[in-house]
């Protein structure tokens, strides 16, 4: 499908943000463009459908598509798989998360999911959720995010996997359907939006979208260098530590190092963030998210 297209400032493939921490007036509601610090290279066959930061530059990735679905550790500096676990065919990876020592996976079309070591692939166990679909995954410490490309935004407990809370997630009154992959950042969940460039960032307390980060320059610079095969925007992972974020899609190449910049209240794009972020629904069917 084609994504909307929007000029901004520089922009990547992944995207790694850098930011300051929010003012109190950052933190209302308000519309981010981005800054790019620093590129990395990224493996352009991944379909990337969870992505996470663990620690020393490490990556924790999963991807999709039948055949093709892993669970992966991945160096951020050079782009290289230093580890895998290759999903049987029948499975479509999706979301994930590292709590504790464990890794949580979700699959597509399945009430079901995985949890493996972080250390040692092989060995996993199977859980189911109760959810309507499995897309999204992250975590604060203590509890999951779900979603399942509904406007709906889980909280689980990751010892059962039953489901705590459901919310609504809305914009200025506008449901945000097609909730893709989660981070938790800063006592925040972020979200990529399906079939957009857009990032919501959601309250976990009542699942009311704060902010926007607008990202539809990534795909212009794409276009620019001469990628021609990629797809959406997917995957969002955060260093606590570093105070880095970390934005990338499907089939991209690159990782960029970028910081947020604030748009003013008045500037054209704020009154576009609905046509921009908060697609009209579809048949979720035939999405492969």
């Amino acid at each position: 499908m084609s994504l909307l297209n929007r000029r901004f400032v520089v922009v990547g493939l992944i995207v790694l943000l850098s930011f300051a921490v929010f003012s109190e007036a950052e933190a209302s509601y308000g519309a981010y463009k981005v800054e790019v610090i620093n590129e990395f290279p990224h493996d352009p066959e991944a379909y990337t459908q969870g992505l996470l930061y663990a620690e020393n530059d490490t990556l924790f990735e999963s991807t999709g598509l039948y055949g093709r679905s892993s669970v992966r550790k991945v160096a951020l500096l050079n782009g290289k798989v230093e580890t895998v676990h290759e999903m049987q065919a029948s499975d479509f990876g999706e979301g994930l998360a590292l709590l504790g020592e464990s890794l949580f996976q979700l699959t597509w079309l399945q009430d079901t999911g995985f949890i493996y070591d972080r250390y040692n692939f092989s060995k996993f166990k199977k859980f189911t959720h109760h959810m309507q679909d499995g897309w999204g995954l992250a975590t604060d410490g203590k509890v999951l995010f779900g979603s399942d490309g509904t406007s709906t935004l889980y909280k689980i407990d990751p010892k059962t996997m039953k489901v705590i809370r459901k919310q609504v997630v809305k914009s200025q009154g506008h449901e945000v359907c097609y909730l893709n992959e989660l981070e938790y950042v800063k006592d925040e969940v972020w979200s990529n939006v399906y079939g957009t460039d857009c990032i919501a960032r959601i309250s976990p307390k009542d699942g009311t979208v704060i902010g926007w980060i607008l990202l539809q320059s990534l795909r212009e610079d794409l276009k620019s260098r001469g990628y021609k095969y990629f797809e959406v925007l997917n995957g969002i992972a955060w260093d606590r530590d570093g105070d880095r974020i970390f934005v990338t899609g499907k089939l991209w190449p690159k990782i960029f190092e970028i910081k947020l910049l604030p748009l003013p209240p008045n500037a054209p794009l704020i009154g576009e963030i609905i046509n921009l972020c908060i697609p009209k629904p579809f048949n979720l069917g035939n999405l492969e998210s």
